[in-house]
């Protein structure tokens, strides 16, 4: 006996239609039993319809799974509902909270958020920003003030709002949220300082922020007439293992320091590791100090000592003073200082 196959059954028209060719507005339209027009108007003016046809129209793109062309109504409206953000890295968390915050701000005002990895090196910067200005975001927001001349002329030559952000600079590009890297580590030595700690050492990363930071601090120390601190630097991003490399190759220079800055939470976690290692008593022998306030930063053993930066309020900031600018709305004020908040715990 010769086995037959079953005839085969006709493609539906809609599977037909997704292998040829994208769905359009026209199949949600004919599926609503609308207008192209109408459909036009659910996706980009839906308070201006009635509910009963806006229905019909979500209805409508829920079945043929349209995606609307964003490109094409952001020419008609000369806005892509799209902000470019700018992080030096996706590896540490430091930059988390801001992301998020600035998520979903962004989201609360009806528009999207695109994310790019920077890198600590200007080169990268640029080349980033060029094909991010090429797309013509609404609005772009920038981890750090922008020192390449190519960046900034790019930036200001396009029209496009932008906020730096996570810094300070009296020359901003546009609008500014952050806080002063300076102010941070003068504080920090204070505190240090406050607490009888005499001998100083500052594990840094190799970024120009974590570098100012570093840089005044060893000036404050200097103002107070404490020796110059000792200086370890390690490359950025920083990590639990350089900041266990880092304790060590300051003790091979010298054991003579009884407090530690570190740059990052990271950088003192290994830090703390390190000295649980070697035996070395935190804070009776040594104090550590770090930058970030991390989740982890209260559940340590001894529970860290840090600068809390609030990356909620600059998330929420950022996306306020984009879209104050894309709809036309005054800034009533273009830099906004947010400062820092040393958080006093154990290891001090």
């Amino acid at each position: 006996m010769t086995e037959t196959s079953p005839p085969a059954q006709p493609t539906p028209p809609a599977e037909r239609k997704r292998r040829s060719a994208s769905v359009t507005v026209n199949d949600v339209a004919l599926l609503a039993g609308i207008s192209a027009m109408t459909v036009s108007r659910a996706i980009n003016t839906p308070d201006r319809l009635p509910p009963a046809t806006l229905a019909k129209v979500q209805a409508a793109i829920a079945a043929t799974g349209y995606v609307p062309n964003l490109l094409a109504g952001g020419l008609r409206s000369n806005k892509s509902r799209l902000v470019a953000a700018l992080v030096p890295t996706l590896v540490s968390p430091v930059f988390n909270e801001t992301v998020q915050a600035l998520t979903s701000a962004l989201r609360g005002y009806g528009y999207q958020l695109m994310l790019g990895q920077s890198g600590y090196a200007e080169p990268l910067e640029d080349e980033l920003l060029g094909a991010i200005i090429g797309r013509r975001p609404d609005g772009i927001v920038l981890t750090g003030v922008v020192h390449s001349a190519e960046a900034r002329r790019r930036l200001l030559a396009s029209g496009i709002p932008v906020v730096e952000t996570w810094d300070l600079s009296p020359e901003p590009i546009d609008m500014l949220v952050g806080f002063s890297h300076s102010a941070v580590a003068e504080a920090v030595c204070r505190h240090l300082h406050a607490h009888g700690r005499r001998r100083l050492a500052v594990i840094s990363g190799d970024d120009e922020r974590a570098q100012r930071r570093s840089q005044a601090f060893v000036a404050t120390a200097l103002s107070l007439g404490l020796a110059e601190p000792l200086v370890q630097q390690v490359p950025a991003p920083t990590t639990l293992g350089s900041g266990r490399s880092a304790l060590r190759a300051l003790r091979a220079q010298s054991t003579d320091f009884d407090a530690v800055f570190c740059s990052s939470d990271m950088l003192a976690l290994g830090v703390l590791t390190e000295a649980q290692v070697l035996g070395i008593a935190v804070p009776t022998e040594l104090a550590v100090m770090g930058f970030g306030d991390l989740d982890f930063a209260r559940d340590l053993h001894p529970a860290l000592t840090t600068v809390r930066i609030d990356g909620t309020q600059i998330g929420i900031e950022a996306a306020r003073c984009i879209v104050d600018r894309v709809e036309g709305r005054a800034i009533p004020q273009h830099t906004i200082d947010i400062g820092f908040t040393i958080i006093e715990r154990a290891s001090v």
